[in-house]
């Protein structure tokens, strides 16, 4: 079966919000079967919206938009869908209690603006958003469906499962997709490419490699299209490729270094905290956005001065003085700091030069020292990353991850 993505809004035109939401629909149906035909961005216009909802139904079987719902004159897309679909609007009341709950949730005062949302086309079928005040409306014409989502990343992910399961009893997909992941560290994409360049040339029809690449890490992504005499085939793939990739294989399965080492912390009984300088706690950052993470990490000290360092984790204020706090003598000293500081079994530092400024001949911008101390033993290395501030603390914060992982 075939899905077609449609993004409204002009925000996401001019580039003052990202859009998540497409990458989040295609996660949730492309492993079920669906094929992800094309994912169009448009602004508030209506033209451009009636003429991209009628490319997509003229490519797909479900159409899913996303925006474009809310109470304001920019809103249109309920409007435009009604020229498309018929119908004319009509007051829910089960929308109308939805919104009234979800106000008192909040404990906001509902406005005559915001009750608006009760309005809804005649011509849809109605799903209820148990995550904000738009409804998410389900128009149908020839055998073709399209469903409107909000534009609010936060409720598109909220009522994705429930579209989903609903799209599932509407259509059958006649197709099986196989996806695996395998997460690899300590080579470059090309070098990667040539040693896998004899498992590809022999992949079976319907079988395909992806390579991935992000900060210091390649994700290899199999993919796996055809009926079901495709999985036998695939999984043997699999087995060939692991076994092609021996030790740079880091993880088995889809996630983030800091979800990796969490794992792999836990497998080991260790804790970990972090003492930072450079990345000013994006480390830990990383690490507290995961749900449950409390069990392994203890804290961290965002040592961005060099008294900070000296009186908080016990750097040397003689070895900062003659090595500068970008050094090996320094970051070292941080990392056992922390682990002395806190009790935990690892940690990880980092110092460096970020940029914009602050580099010179002997250490440029993007000059990173990176130390981990394991059960008592120390090591670091010295890094150069390229890019801008930002790119250079989450290359140091990825780098950072998988040493630490290497060395657990």
């Amino acid at each position: 079966m075939r899905l077609s993505i449609i993004i409204i809004g002009d925000e996401i035109l001019i580039g003052q919000v990202t859009d998540t939401n497409s990458g989040a629909i295609a996660r949730q149906f492309g492993p079920a079967g669906w094929e992800i035909t094309s994912i169009a961005t448009v602004g508030d216009d209506r033209a451009a919206i009636t003429e991209a909802v009628n490319r997509a139904l003229s490519q797909a079987d479900l159409v899913i938009t996303t925006g474009g719902l809310g109470p304001t004159k920019d809103d249109i897309t309920k409007t435009v869908l009604m020229d498309i679909f018929g119908g004319e609007l009509r007051h829910d009341p089960e929308v109308a209690a939805n919104v009234r709950l979800i106000f008192e949730k909040r404990h906001l005062n509902l406005n005559a603006l915001t009750e608006s949302q009760a309005m809804v086309p005649s011509s849809c079928r109605v799903i209820q958003n148990r995550f904000g005040t738009a409804p998410i409306m389900w128009f149908e014409r020839e055998g073709k469906v399209l469903v409107t989502l909000p534009g609010v990343p936060f409720e598109t992910e909220g009522m994705l499962p429930e579209v989903f399961a609903a799209m599932m009893q509407r259509f059958a997909p006649d197709i099986r997709l196989l996806h695996s992941t395998l997460i690899v560290s300590g080579i470059t994409e090309s070098d990667l490419a040539e040693r896998l360049a004899s498992f590809e040339s022999a992949l079976p029809t319907g079988i395909h490699l992806a390579y991935l690449p992000a900060n210091g890490f390649i994700r290899l992504r199999l993919d796996g299209r055809g009926s079901d005499s495709i999985e036998p085939l695939f999984q043997a793939a699999r087995q060939q490729l692991i076994a092609s990739l021996g030790d740079l294989l880091v993880y088995d399965g889809n996630a983030t270094p800091a979800e990796i080492v969490l794992e792999r912390l836990r497998q080991r009984g260790f804790t970990i905290a972090t003492a930072e300088s450079c990345t000013g706690g994006n480390i830990a950052h990383r690490i507290t956005s995961i749900a449950g993470c409390s069990d392994v990490y203890l804290g961290s000290v965002v040592s961005y001065a060099n008294e900070v360092k000296s009186g908080l984790l016990g750097v040397s204020a003689f070895d900062i003085a003659r090595q500068g706090a970008v050094s090996r003598a320094v970051v070292e000293q941080m990392a056992a700091g922390a682990c002395q500081k806190t009790g935990a079994t690892c940690a990880v530092a980092t110092s460096g030069i970020a940029g914009p400024g602050g580099g010179n001949a002997a250490k440029p911008v993007g000059t990173v020292w990176i130390g981990w101390c394991v059960n008592g033993h120390v090591e670091s290395e010295e890094f150069h990353f390229p890019g801008n501030r930002a790119r250079i603390i989450d290359r140091a914060t990825d780098v950072g991850l998988l040493g630490l992982l290497k060395r657990i």
